[in-house]
């Protein structure tokens, strides 16, 4: 494959471009990500006597990047679907809904300081990108999720050894207008457009510092997210949402702190929420998570942690499958019921050679509210995980759920007749080759 690469068309562009403005680095890569499940209940308890759904879904992506003189270039084509989703003929002009093809990144950064200031470093990053901070809580770039996120920003990076401080804007349109800034927030399909199913932000702003100690590090987050405001038009059947140009504003903000001492490791976040929701609701809301971790050798570790999320609070746009169980149930694509969340779970970690890994969760779930006629306990979840690394470039991970759901999470998450044993399982192969050009 490297031969390919030396000899053919794309090894001579990227040869072309980087003689024209002088020496760099110029990467290329692929991906290729099957995920084939088994979901029997999977996001949400399921019926009583439905059968398990059985599917593949595949990441296609091609990768490119540019690292030369003050200047970086990121770009990330994909395509996501199900096997078998397209006829062998379809027609894809006509047919737009089965198109899972798009611009995943496209972005470039600019140095403003000279390359020879060591110590410190101020860029502009601005383009279609991923934003991720911290443990991706609040701000991730979702990659469980096939298609992932991104977002439409402005990005100011200052840097050192020591601080980081990050300034964001993104603005949202839906196409180019010749008067005002009315956004329709609901995207094409009525897909959610963020981590708890509501709809997209019209302008987004945030502030990020982050600090470095010895063993220890400490991050500020500010964050604005600004929703279009509306009223029902009750003139046309069925009555319709008509978007307005002026906004709710909505802000969150807290503190992160990760740390290590010897072979004991910990996490600890505060958030408060405030303002106005997309929905026009007034928020004032929490969220509480600590974690702790011990490794007893190089192949074994063990932790155990708290979350806690206010009714009122939204994580914004993270990675809630990294935290809130395997299987979906909270803050992924749909709310439920506004109860808020208190997970305790416990996580362990064995790595008996540089290529196996293996994990196993215990998640037991409560609301945050009272449930009217029932008790706060919504359920336990278990997820067991194992990933194989063949080689740098191949990987295979596979996992299995069970989740013991109470008539609590059955009646907030609105499914009659539900089950109380649910499960999922999911086999996932992973090829990701990359190559590094240097002229």
């Amino acid at each position: 494959m490297k031969k390919w690469f030396q000899g053919g068309i794309p090894w001579i562009l990227p040869g072309l471009l980087l003689s024209q403005h002088g020496y760099g680095q110029f990467t290329l890569g692929a991906q290729l990500r099957t995920r084939t499940e088994l979901r029997d209940g999977q996001g949400a308890p399921k019926l009583q006597g439905t059968s398990p759904a059985f599917f593949t879904s595949q990441r296609t992506r091609l990768m490119a990047g540019l690292n030369t003189y003050r200047l970086k270039l990121g770009l990330t084509v994909q395509d996501i679907r199900v096997w078998g989703q397209d006829a062998s003929t379809i027609n894809r002009t006509t047919t737009p809904d089965n198109n899972g093809f798009m611009l995943h990144e496209a972005w470039a950064e600019v140095l403003l300081t000279d390359t020879v200031t060591k110590d410190r470093r101020l860029a502009l990053k601005i383009g279609r990108q991923e934003l991720v901070y911290d443990d991706s809580r609040l701000l991730g770039n979702l990659d469980w999720l096939q298609q992932g996120r991104r977002h439409d920003a402005l990005l100011v990076k200052y840097e050192t050894a020591v601080w980081t401080a990050h300034a964001g804007l993104a603005f949202n349109q839906n196409k180019e207008y010749a008067a005002g800034t009315v956004y329709n927030p609901v995207p094409p399909g009525n897909y959610p457009a963020n981590t708890n199913g509501g709809g997209a932000y019209k302008s987004l702003e945030f502030v990020y510092v982050s600090r470095k100690f010895r063993q220890s590090n400490l991050s500020f987050l500010l964050l604005a997210d600004q929703f279009p405001k509306f009223h029902i038009d009750s003139t046309v059947t069925p009555a319709q949402k008509k978007w307005e140009a002026s906004v709710h504003n909505r802000y969150t903000t807290g503190l992160y702190y990760t740390g290590q001492y010897n072979n004991l490791s910990w996490t600890a976040a505060a958030y408060y929420q405030g303002g106005t929701n997309s929905s026009a609701q007034d928020v004032s809301g929490s969220l509480l998570t600590g974690y702790l971790q011990y490794g007893f050798n190089r192949r074994v570790s063990a932790g155990a942690g708290a979350d806690f999320t206010s009714p009122d609070f939204d994580p914004l746009y993270g990675t809630p499958h990294k935290f809130w169980g395997y299987m979906d149930y909270f803050y992924v694509a749909s709310a439920f019921g506004n109860k808020g969340l208190q997970d305790y779970y416990l996580r362990g970690k064995w790595k008996p050679g540089s290529r196996f890994t293996a994990g196993a969760d215990v998640h037991e779930f409560f609301s945050a509210a009272a449930i009217a006629g029932n008790g706060k306990r919504l359920g336990t979840e278990v997820d067991i995980t194992a990933t194989y690394t063949l080689t740098s470039m191949i990987a295979f991970e596979a996992g299995y759920s069970h989740f013991w759901s109470t008539p609590s999470l059955a009646l907030i998450k609105q499914v009659n007749n539900a089950s109380g044993n649910n499960n999922w399982a999911y086999v996932t192969v992973n090829i990701h080759p990359e190559w590094l050009i240097n002229k």
